[in-house]
């Protein structure tokens, strides 16, 4: 094979995994100071990592403690006018005093994550993502 064929092998390479890396999913963290509950699981206080495909205005979110996913959801991607200083969670405390997460704000994003209630995960009140 000649430089000139290996060469435009490694560029059609390299655009194909630059190709993959933007359809790739977005990740974040999470930071929860006391135990909630989403999509239908409770989540213990600590840390988490997030990752959510889709861009919008739905998409599909996972939160993974480790490497092991648990709990998946839907959220929407709702556009705010001023990125976020810091990650934060918004949790919600229901009538009974359980809570639920309901929004993720994540630093520098001009969007939050808000949990879809619809998809089994209703909203949530006191925590901050990471």
């Amino acid at each position: 094979m000649t430089a000139s064929k290996t060469f435009k092998g490694l560029l059609l390479g390299l655009s194909v995994l630059l190709a993959a890396g933007a359809l790739a999913a977005d990740r974040g963290s999470l930071e929860l100071n006391s135990p909630a509950s989403i999509g239908g699981k409770q989540l213990a206080a600590g840390d988490y990592k997030l990752k959510w495909d889709g861009d919008g205005p739905t998409v599909q979110l996972n939160i993974l403690k480790g490497s092991k996913v648990v709990a998946t959801t839907r959220a929407r991607m709702v556009n705010i006018d001023h990125p976020s200083e810091r990650n934060e969670s918004v949790v919600n405390r229901d009538g009974n005093g359980s809570r639920s997460l309901g929004e993720i704000r994540l630093s520098g994003k001009k969007y939050v994550l808000a949990i879809d209630e619809d998809a089994g995960a209703p909203g949530g009140n006191g925590g901050s993502a990471r």
